[in-house]
């Protein structure tokens, strides 16, 4: 008999006692059974607790943890607790307010069990407002899948491939020797992410099928984002410039990814975000020059529309 390998959920909760009961439901109703469920409360002040200690008290695969004042306050703290609590073979982030498909762990394992050589498994979601309607899991399941392999990274920095953490289960050993940074409040996942790919070679399957249904807010973090939130918009910069900084470390950097990180420059009027490219020799200043004034220009004609769109 096969053995039924651990997989470690994380789940990351603060004042959503109105959601986080859904989800913990959804938790219990998944077909594949071996699971732990470590839930890292960032001290809410409603009545997340109780609601939470019902359900432990009725599964003992729940586990429940008051983040310590010790640590940062935010998401990234949160997950790297969960992280070095898991005891799975597998790992995988769920977020507090979302839906999940009954056959996610049951699907994923097995492919894992499949292929020995794969690292991850990524499948898709699809957002949701207001109420959940479960119809939405009908014909959400398909058998479309494909290796993901060879720069995974380039994929991964310029947002060609979209992960999001909700959407890929991991060998845990990945996430254990490659934490989330807590220094930033936004932009972390793909800043930790765009790191692990950079780092290791790895070959991973992508599934077509919606597993994962989550649920969009005006006051989520991107929402901050995109209303110029100053905490949000310096983390952004900073993830940036971390990955770009690796990126010339490891020699990795194309001219894809320096066009990439240029225009990210420009758009955000930050030029820490390229410096470790400026500094290879005195050609790339003239280059990161020329593309200032190329954009510039382009984005003047683009916005007076005496371009095509």
């Amino acid at each position: 008999m096969v053995k039924q390998p651990l997989i470690s959920i994380i789940l990351t909760t603060y004042n959503r006692v109105h959601f986080v009961e859904e989800m913990l439901s959804c938790i219990l109703k998944q077909t594949y059974t071996n699971w732990e469920c470590i839930i890292i409360d960032d001290n809410s002040i409603d009545n997340t607790k109780q609601v939470i200690t019902n359900f432990i008290e009725e599964d003992n695969r729940f586990t429940f943890v008051i983040k310590p004042n010790i640590h940062k306050k935010g998401l990234p703290s949160s997950r790297n607790i969960g992280i070095n609590k898991a005891k799975g073979d597998y790992l995988v982030f769920f977020d507090d307010d979302d839906y999940i498909h009954e056959k996610l762990l049951e699907i994923c394992v097995k492919e894992f069990l499949n292929d020995k050589s794969i690292s991850f498994v990524h499948y898709q979601k699809k957002p949701f407002t207001g109420v959940f309607k479960k119809e939405s899991f009908k014909n959400s399941l398909n058998n479309n899948k494909s290796i993901l392999e060879g720069n995974i990274y380039e994929k991964i920095v310029l947002r060609q491939l979209q992960i999001a953490s909700c959407t890929i289960v991991w060998k845990t050993n990945l996430l254990k020797e490659n934490q989330f940074n807590e220094s930033l409040m936004y932009a972390e996942e793909w800043e930790c992410y765009s790191r692990i790919f950079i780092l290791k070679n790895l070959i991973g399957l992508k599934l077509d099928s919606i597993l994962y249904f989550n649920r969009k807010h005006s006051n989520s973090n991107t929402g901050e984002f995109s209303n110029k939130n100053s905490i949000r918009i310096n983390s952004y910069i900073d993830a940036h410039t971390v990955v770009s900084n690796l990126l010339v470390e490891k020699n990795k950097m194309t001219k894809l990814l320096k066009n990439f990180f240029f225009t990210q420059s420009y758009l955000l009027n930050s030029k820490k975000i390229v410096n470790s490219i400026l500094q290879k020799n005195k050609f790339e200043i003239i280059k990161y020059q020329l593309f200032r004034i190329k954009y510039g220009v382009y984005a003047f004609l683009k916005k007076n529309k005496l371009i095509k769109q």
